[in-house]
């Protein structure tokens, strides 16, 4: 497979893994290969970075901040911006709890939240909960196969090849078209290896 030859060996063994275990190919790997390689930079990053100036957590989580006086407060400190953007919700505990950083976006579609984590381990029989970072270590790939498969993004990849396809599964991803014309680019590119 031309593939082979164009991605690390790393990342192209866990492909091979995806593709024999689940029956992943043609087009609908090619939508998903280009959509794991835009969110984690060429499959380079696993870890959601949190690392925000207070600028940064006005524009980007504005809910959450509401002012530039709370903002400063939690300016690179990843740990409590965790904790704060992803209190009471998708499973998790309140700010304190520590669950925002301890589920936060890991793999590369970003597994973010208790829920899925739980759900993640159940579809695979691990104990996700106990070892979340194995979504990062182990599982990066796998993670992200499983949040296509629960979303209904494999059924959507198989209707062409289009931009407008794209552009709909950018949208499931990502929840906007954020580097809509870079994933466009990744998946043209992989479709010609796959």
């Amino acid at each position: 497979m031309k593939l082979a030859t164009k991605i690390n060996t790393n990342v192209y063994n866990q492909v091979e893994i995806i593709m024999s275990k689940y029956g992943l190919h043609g087009l609908p790997l090619a939508h998903f290969l280009s959509q794991c390689a835009h969110e984690s930079g060429n499959f380079q990053f696993v870890r959601e970075n949190l690392n925000y100036s207070a600028d940064s957590l006005l524009k980007v989580f504005g809910k959450y901040f509401k002012n530039k006086e709370i903002a400063e407060g939690y300016a690179r400190k990843p740990e409590a911006i965790a904790n704060r953007v992803y209190a009471d919700r998708m499973g998790n505990g309140n700010e304190k709890s520590g669950d925002g950083y301890k589920f936060r976006g890991r793999g590369y579609i970003q597994l973010t939240g208790k829920n899925n984590y739980e759900a993640f381990g159940k579809y695979i029989g691990q104990d996700i909960l106990g070892n979340p970072d194995s979504v990062a270590t182990i599982y990066p790939l796998e993670s992200a196969y499983w949040f296509f498969e629960t979303r209904k993004l494999f059924d959507i990849s198989k209707e062409g090849d289009s931009e407008e396809i794209v552009k709909r599964i950018t949208k499931l991803v990502n929840g906007g078209y954020h580097g809509l014309q870079d994933r466009i680019d990744k998946f043209n590119f992989f479709k010609e290896l796959v």
